[in-house]
């Protein structure tokens, strides 16, 4: 049979002794040549003249972002508008349209109206009574009265054209209405 032995005990690490740095010895040891002067200077001229540039870039992105969703949220308004414009053009919609929202009805037709369709428990409630006892205003209301009337006063006045009623352009046919 082999022999084993123990593996060498370590040695503890010694730290290195901390000294105080010294940035002086540190500079002066660094050396600059007159072509690393002129790459690091070209660096940040490069630096100052790409950084507004790069900020405009972004912005812009930015803006062009919001727009194509102001876009696409105005094609979805379109599409709703010529959705309805084709209803409207519909004569058993504008028919059911009239009916339901003006109360029109056919000659001989009967309408019923039906007062307090709903269920008790979805009926309002009673409000409370309004109180006897009267109370003091918290204003004085004959500064309010003042107030108004000087501002009534001061007031600036459109006036109307000669004829009496503004033009506001041509009437719509009813040919031009959806």
């Amino acid at each position: 049979m082999a022999k084993t032995t123990a593996p060498p005990s370590r040695a503890p690490r010694r730290r290195p002794e901390r000294r105080p740095i010294d940035v002086r010895q540190w500079l002066g040891g660094i050396r600059l040549s007159g072509f690393m002067v002129i790459m690091l200077g070209l660096v940040v001229l490069a630096a100052f003249v790409l950084v507004p540039t790069i900020g405009m870039y972004v912005d812009q992105r930015q803006q062009i972002a919001a727009l194509e969703a102001a876009v696409e949220v105005s094609r979805e308004e379109v599409a709703d508008l010529e959705a309805q414009r084709e209803r409207w053009t519909d004569p058993a919609y504008i028919t059911t349209q009239a009916r339901e929202r003006l109360y029109y009805v056919r000659p001989g037709e009967v309408v019923y109206l039906v007062d307090n369709d709903l269920p008790p428990e979805r009926v309002p409630q009673e409000q409370a009574a309004v109180s006897d006892e009267v109370e003091q205003t918290r204003t004085d209301w004959m500064a309010q009265l003042v107030r108004s009337v000087t501002t009534a006063g001061l007031a600036q006045t459109v006036r109307a054209p000669a004829g009496g009623v503004p033009d506001e352009g041509p009437t719509p046919t009813p040919s031009d209405t959806p």
